[in-house]
């Protein structure tokens, strides 16, 4: 078996190539039928909204703290692979990964690599964490426990005001 290279620029192609083909005849299937007495699952939720600790702060000294991130695709984790940055230094990896995941930090949805690297470490770290739980647990939500009262009880990470559900 021979081994290929494969670049950023020809990765598109590639995977155009390998995809499933869809046959012209055959149609989307539609939502699945009613099971009658069956319970409706709540709507799959792909978005989730964060609120970074310190924020980012952008060229005209706009602080941006509210933001969303998707859920990730295998594709969003293969990219990153074949990025020359990435290659060149490996820690490079978390950037470009958030760089593709991050639909918007405040009022700018153009989010790409250069923006994460002006992000703070701080803020980083948090968006690292907020990505392993949406991605791997589906949720946002921490078990924490009160370091005076040793109660347990779960904070919501996307970062809402105390108080609010």
């Amino acid at each position: 078996m021979r081994r290929r290279t494969v670049t950023a620029g020809n990765l598109e192609e590639i995977l155009q190539a390998t995809a499933p083909a869809a046959k012209a005849d055959e149609q989307a299937p539609g939502p699945p039928a009613a099971v009658p007495g069956a319970v409706q699952e709540q709507a799959w939720r792909t978005e989730f909204e964060f609120e970074l600790p310190r924020g980012y702060l952008d060229e005209a000294g706009i602080v941006h703290r509210h933001g969303a991130m998707r859920l990730a695709t295998a594709r969003d984790e293969l990219r990153p692979q074949i990025d020359l940055r990435v290659k060149e230094n490996p820690a490079y990896l978390s950037v470009v990964l958030l760089s593709q995941v991050i639909t918007r930090i405040g009022a700018i949805t153009d989010v790409h690599a250069g923006i994460v690297e002006r992000m703070y470490a701080t803020d980083i770290a948090f968006l690292q964490d907020f990505y392993r739980r949406v991605n791997s647990e589906g949720h946002t939500r921490a078990a924490v426990t009160c370091p005076h009262c040793e109660g347990g009880f779960e904070v919501d990470l996307s970062g809402g005001r105390l108080g609010e559900s």
